[in-house]
């Protein structure tokens, strides 16, 4: 058996952040990794450029039971420290839109940061860690397919079930529960939806068209693109719908954000009698995406002119355009989910330290925790933060 002093199960963003900051402080660390290679969620975030955080971190950005939990974490490890450490390596990046931060070149350039990190600090990594077993004796006992390891400390960054193929499970969960920590029930976040029906036929045609929406789900709203694909609706505006999306709700859209398309179409009668409606919003939407609406909202009135139309009904077409009520069948779930909902109960850790209330030593950091950003960077920045607030203590 080999003796350190804290042990990390996982090598993902909050686990190899908490051993760069733990080793770094002379810390004897060891990183059990279950895959082949560290990293492998980051090298395949933001299409290969690993959106790393987001300019406009706050805790308004982040769902949980506590929605206060996240705040300690977020303040003392901010998005700026880490685009400072990403600075110190000399990764060039940029915002591509709403804040989010990417690499210029390759997601790789992070994970590279990271293991150079890692070995300045002396953290000794383990990659296809298998039959991973823990029992509480004189600290925390390790038992995987690379060895035995006892340390006083014991950080579980062991990820969500999101993106099964990239070897997520719910070995978190699991020893949470062995040992007597509430997990909050859990299911697929930022994940597209799946449509049925007619609905489904409807979007299978139009599959790859996208369009600026804005999308009502519970109590938020966001102002983002929609995409339609073979299953249903996708796109960022759908996947942060789907985050407070409940099974059997349904989502409302609006896809004329920002258009009083009332008027919009009143004052194009008023100027254009001959004019088809078709034509007129054609300017603002895909035609394949008019051509749809047309069957789905006027159809007994699909060649007339604008002048043909009663103000009545233009303003009714305008309110099921801005209003049109979707009720998804579900979602797509893990296997295309970027994150997991739910996790270890927040009530159950200190926020400041990420520690165990029950159990000194054992911490809880990054996804496995109830506590899940927006898209955009959010969760990385989350990853980050929780990653240090362990590793500063254990």
């Amino acid at each position: 058996m080999e003796d350190v002093d804290v042990i990390i199960i996982g090598g993902g963003a909050a686990g190899l952040l908490c051993a760069i900051t733990a080793g770094q402080r002379g810390r004897r660390v060891v990183v059990l990794e279950g895959s082949n290679k560290i990293g492998k969620k980051i090298l395949m975030s933001g299409g290969g450029r690993c959106n790393f955080t987001n300019l406009h971190t706050e805790p308004s950005r982040f769902i949980s039971a506590n929605p206060h939990f996240c705040k300690s974490a977020l303040s003392r490890y901010t998005q700026w420290n880490f685009i400072a450490l990403v600075e110190k390596h000399g990764i060039v990046y940029h915002e591509k839109t709403l804040g989010q931060l990417f690499c210029d070149i390759s997601s790789k350039e992070i994970v590279a940061m990271l293991s150079d990190e890692c070995d300045s600090a002396g953290v000794t990594i383990h990659t296809q860690c298998s039959d991973t077993t823990v029992e509480q004796s004189n600290g925390y006992v390790v038992s995987c397919s690379e060895g035995r390891f006892n340390a006083t400390s014991l950080v579980v960054a062991s990820g969500g079930l999101s993106i099964p193929k990239m070897g997520a499970s719910d070995f978190g969960y699991r020893l949470a529960s062995q040992f007597d920590l509430t997990v909050l029930d859990y299911r697929a976040g930022l994940v597209p939806f799946t449509l049925t029906g007619a609905l489904h036929e409807v979007s299978n045609r139009l599959s790859g068209v996208s369009c600026r929406v804005a999308v009502a789900a519970g109590e938020r709203e966001f102002t983002e693109d929609m995409l339609f694909t073979h299953r249903g609706l996708s796109g960022p505006a759908m996947l942060q719908a789907s985050s407070y999306w409940q099974p059997g709700q349904s989502i409302v859209i609006n896809l004329l954000p920002g258009i009083d398309i009332e008027q919009h179409l009143l004052a194009a009668k008023h100027a254009m009698p001959r004019s088809r409606l078709r034509g007129v919003l054609a300017e603002q939407l895909p035609k394949a995406l008019v051509a749809e609406l047309q069957d789905i909202f006027w159809t007994e009135s699909a060649d007339l002119a604008l002048a043909e139309f009663g103000d009545g009904q233009l303003k009714t077409i305008a309110a099921a355009l801005q209003g049109w009520t979707i009720k998804p069948a579900s979602t797509e779930g893990y296997r295309t989910a970027e994150v997991t909902l739910g996790g270890v109960d927040t009530t159950e850790l200190s926020s400041k330290t990420m520690e165990s209330n029950k159990h000194p030593g054992l911490y809880f950091i990054g996804e496995v925790v109830d506590v899940t950003g927006h898209l955009g960077g959010f969760n990385f920045q989350w990853a980050w933060s929780s990653g240090v607030a362990a590793g500063q203590v254990v």
